[in-house]
C-alpha cells in the first residue's frame, strides 16, 4: 500500500509539473509600464488600445504610470524584467530616441530593449496663435531672421525642444540656440499654454497635443511633418515646403519588453496587436488626435528607431545639445 501511495504521489506530482510547464503565455494578468503621466501622449494611446489588447489577448493588460527622468525610470523597470512577457513598456520617442540621443549618460541603451512593434506615430505640427500675424513658415522664418522670437517646449532635452531646433535649422537659421529663445515648461500641456497665452511665439509638438486647439481656432499650424496633409491640420507638409529630411521629426508609440523577452511571446504580441489596431473605439480616438496608425513589424520598428535615433544624434552633435548627467 505505502508502494502504491507513493507511486500515485510522484504521478500526480509530476502530472501537475507537466500541466505547470505546459502552461501557455499568458496564463496571468500582463502588466503594462507607461513611462510617462496621465493625459499625456504616450498614456492617451497606451489606454485607448488597452481594452482592445485585453480582448485580443484573453488576459488583462493592467496599466501602470511609473514615471520620472523623462521616461527613463518606466523604462528601466522594464529593462529589469524577466523576459517572460508579463512586464511591457509603452515605449515613446522621448524614452527611446530623444534621451539616448540628448543624454551623455542613460541607465539604459537601445540595446536593452526588444521592440515587438511600433503602432502609432505622432506626426509633429509647428503651430502659433492667430494673433501673432504669422501665417506660413516663411512668416516665421522672417520674424526669427529679425529677433524676439521664443519657442516653448516640455522642458530641456525634450521632443519639443529638438523638434523646434531641428525645424529652424531645415529652414535656414544657422544657430538656432541663439536665433531664438528657449522657455521650457513643466510638460506639453503648458508648453501648449504658453503658446496660447502670448508667451512664446511658436511650439513645435506632437499633433495629439495640438489637435483641440486647433479644430477650435486656437492656434494656427504652419507644417506638420507626414508625407501626406493630416486630417484636422489645414497646413503643408514639410515635403511640400522642400524639407522632406523632417519627415524623421515625428513622435511615436510602440510595445517593448526587455533584451531577453522569448520568440514565442514576441510572436504572440504580433498577433495581438494585428487585430488591436483595427478596433474602431481605438481608431477613433487616435484619428481625433491626430496619430497616424501604422503597424511595425520587430524589424521595421528597429530601423526606424535607429534611423531616427541616429537623425537626432546627428544634430545633438552638430549643435552641441548633449546634456552632461
Amino acid at each position: 500500500m505505502n508502494l502504491t501511495k507513493l507511486g500515485m504521489a510522484c504521478a500526480l506530482t509530476l502530472g501537475m509539473m507537466t500541466t505547470a510547464a505546459l502552461a501557455e503565455y499568458p496564463d496571468r494578468p500582463v502588466n503594462m509600464i507607461i513611462p510617462y503621466g496621465a493625459g499625456g501622449a504616450t498614456d492617451i494611446s497606451a489606454r485607448a488600445i488597452a481594452e482592445a489588447l485585453t480582448e485580443a489577448a484573453g488576459t488583462p493588460m493592467v496599466m501602470s504610470n511609473v514615471t520620472g527622468a523623462g521616461g527613463a525610470t518606466g523604462s528601466v523597470a522594464v529593462q529589469n524584467a524577466k523576459g517572460d512577457g508579463y512586464t511591457m513598456l509603452f515605449a515613446r520617442v522621448g524614452s527611446h530616441t530623444v534621451n539616448p540621443a540628448m543624454k551623455a549618460t542613460l541607465p539604459y541603451t537601445l540595446d536593452d530593449f526588444r521592440f515587438v512593434t511600433v503602432y502609432e506615430i505622432n506626426p509633429v505640427v509647428c503651430a502659433v496663435t492667430p494673433a501673432s500675424g504669422i501665417t506660413s513658415m516663411d512668416d516665421l522664418i522672417a520674424k526669427i531672421n529679425e529677433g524676439g522670437v521664443s519657442y516653448s517646449s516640455s522642458g530641456v532635452g525634450s521632443l519639443l525642444q529638438l523638434a523646434a531646433v531641428m525645424v529652424m535649422k531645415e529652414f535656414g537659421i544657422g544657430n538656432p540656440l541663439e536665433a531664438t529663445v528657449h522657455i521650457p515648461q513643466k510638460g506639453g500641456g503648458a508648453a501648449a499654454t504658453a503658446v496660447l497665452n502670448g508667451t512664446v511665439t511658436f511650439i513645435c509638438t506632437n499633433s495629439s497635443a495640438l489637435a483641440g486647439f486647433v479644430a477650435n481656432g486656437q492656434l494656427t499650424p504652419l507644417l506638420v511633418t507626414t508625407p501626406e496633409r493630416l486630417n484636422g491640420f489645414d497646413a503643408p507638409t514639410a515635403a511640400e515646403l522642400g524639407k522632406p529630411a523632417l519627415e524623421q521629426l515625428v513622435g511615436w508609440t510602440g510595445i517593448a519588453g526587455p533584451a531577453s523577452l522569448t520568440d514565442d511571446v514576441a510572436t504572440k504580441w504580433g498577433e495581438w496587436m494585428a487585430t488591436a489596431v483595427q478596433d474602431e473605439k481605438f481608431l477613433a480616438v487616435m484619428e481625433k488626435a491626430g496619430s497616424v496608425i501604422e503597424l511595425m513589424s520587430p524589424e521595421e520598428a528597429k530601423a526606424f528607431i535607429d534611423g531616427q535615433y541616429q537623425t537626432f544624434r546627428k544634430l545633438v552633435d552638430d549643435l552641441g545639445m548633449r546634456i552632461e548627467g
